[in-house]
């Protein structure tokens, strides 16, 4: 089991680099995450939901994701509760305080979860959550130490260089944890190391003389091609990469407060000639833009006012009047239309507001949530939208692939596009027939899950070479 002394250390990555490189080895192998916190998430082969981090693991080990790979997902709703999905079935929302008091309840989905991969695998590579050092939630966990000690699986520790602290991080979190939770301990890893490491040697000794002699295994370098690959958490958006200089689409995409299953923007921002920004609250949508994408969150109605308070509404008009194009996806397609209804407060208190009004659609979000995996792409919402607008052929290439008018709605002039389809743009012909609308004649951008696949292998090299892999098995 990998666990952070903080968030954003790396261990999801460093969880689908041990994957691919022990199966690339001839083992089955699992991942798993007994809890995990996000808004990224992913349809699992039962139909079920996980997060998209197990999901992007799953696929370095070559088999579907499961819901057992993360059988406890919490999507945030506001800033103090969250949707909690129990092996994969949303089992209802719950405020931070309440979740306190039910955690203990849900050890046993996650034990029966864990067995499961168990029971089927070599290797499971297990990731905690947040930081193995929150002694203050360490009763009722189900997250880290408690799931560690209660199945007795041996942790390592993952250090981010990075952001500084990594030895006083790595010796307070051993300090911190009570002999109990400090007997899972086996070692530890340093991430996202730039320069010379041979200068971290030194800090070996340190760390020993303060733990008890936990060991290093392992001090990997920065990966630049995590680029490459899906973005586990909506922090990857708060400091985006400059838009590509001199390239000439330009794509924006508001950044909004509860932002869902953001990975729609990866394939857009691979192609070499989109200019892709994420515009952060505060900021005005640009003047110049081909496109706006519209992405899902998990609170429609609370994001539509999110959405109208920082003025992007008017910039959004402004955008269309000037013959920009708009495609909205899930809770982007409901923000499109002329009105958003949730009667029974399912996402938030109840009520209902008009919508953008730029498709002839209406959107009632209901207690029923689809989820579906198909060709084109995954659904994931609770709601549905009807209206003259649905249904309608969507214009030029994207009008000769089969199923896509079904799935959502177009304006008559085709310049404002709505669907349900997340990873729609990870195909490359329907990603190509949208820019191609943009700019027509312009040549065909790379293949986007033939870059994942290369970017996975290349994270396990990175990982065998750096790690010590069979320390780590014999651990296992």
């Amino acid at each position: 089991m990998l666990q952070g002394t903080g968030s954003d250390v790396g261990k999801s990555l460093l969880v689908a680099g041990l994957c691919r490189a022990l199966t690339r080895q001839g083992l089955t192998v699992r991942p798993f995450k007994p809890q995990n916190m996000s808004n990224n998430a992913a349809v699992t082969v039962e139909g079920g939901e996980i997060g998209r981090a197990q999901a992007l693991q799953a696929r370095a080990c070559g088999v579907p994701p499961s819901v057992h790979m993360n059988p406890v997902l919490l999507k945030p709703q506001t800033d103090v509760g969250s949707q909690v999905v129990v092996q994969g079935t949303v089992w209802g929302n719950a405020s931070a305080r309440d979740y306190t008091r039910l955690k203990p309840d849900l050890m046993p989905a996650v034990l029966d979860s864990f067995a499961r991969l168990r029971a089927e695998a070599d290797v499971v590579v297990v990731e905690g959550a947040g930081s193995a050092s929150e002694v203050n939630l360490r009763a009722g966990d189900i997250a880290n130490m408690g799931f560690a000690v209660a199945t007795q699986t041996p942790v390592v520790l993952v250090g981010d260089i990075d952001r500084g602290g990594v030895l006083a991080s790595l010796v307070g979190t051993w300090a911190l944890l009570p002999a109990e939770d400090r007997t899972t301990l086996r070692g530890y890893v340093i991430n996202k190391f730039r320069g010379d490491p041979s200068l971290f040697d030194p800090a070996v000794a340190m760390i020993a003389a303060h733990t008890a002699g936990l060991p290093c295994l392992g001090v990997a370098p920065w990966f630049d091609r995590a680029r490459d690959l899906p973005a586990e958490d909506a922090v990857a958006l708060e400091a985006p990469a400059a838009a590509r200089a001199g390239a000439p689409l330009k794509v924006a995409v508001p950044r909004l407060s509860r932002i869902a299953n953001f990975d729609d923007l990866d394939p857009l921002s691979a192609e070499p000639d989109v200019a892709l920004s994420v515009i952060q609250p505060g900021q005005p949508l640009p003047g110049d833009l081909d496109l706006v994408l519209l992405p899902g969150s998990k609170a429609t109605l609370a994001d539509l006012a999110f959405f109208r308070a920082q003025g992007w509404d008017v910039d959004l008009l402004g955008h269309v009047r000037r013959g920009g194009a708009v495609l909205g996806v899930c809770a982007g397609y409901q923000m499109l239309g002329r009105t958003v209804a949730d009667p029974d407060g399912i996402e938030g208190p109840p009520g209902s507001a008009e919508g953008l009004g730029l498709l002839d659609v209406d959107t009632v979000i209901g207690p029923t949530k689809t989820l579906r995996d198909g060709p084109l792409g995954y659904e994931m919402h609770m709601g549905v939208t009807q209206g003259p607008d649905a249904g309608r052929p969507w214009p030029g290439a994207l009008a000769g692939i089969d199923g896509l008018a079904a799935k959502g709605a177009a304006r008559a002039d085709g310049r404002v596009l709505g669907c349900y389809l997340h990873g729609l743009l990870n195909r490359d012909a329907t990603r190509a027939a949208l820019l191609s609308g943009l700019r027509p004649g312009r040549e065909t951008g790379p293949a986007f899950e033939t870059r994942v696949e290369a970017a996975l292998d290349a994270l396990a090299d990175h990982v065998v070479a750096h790690l010590n892999v069979p320390a780590l098995l014999d651990l296992a």
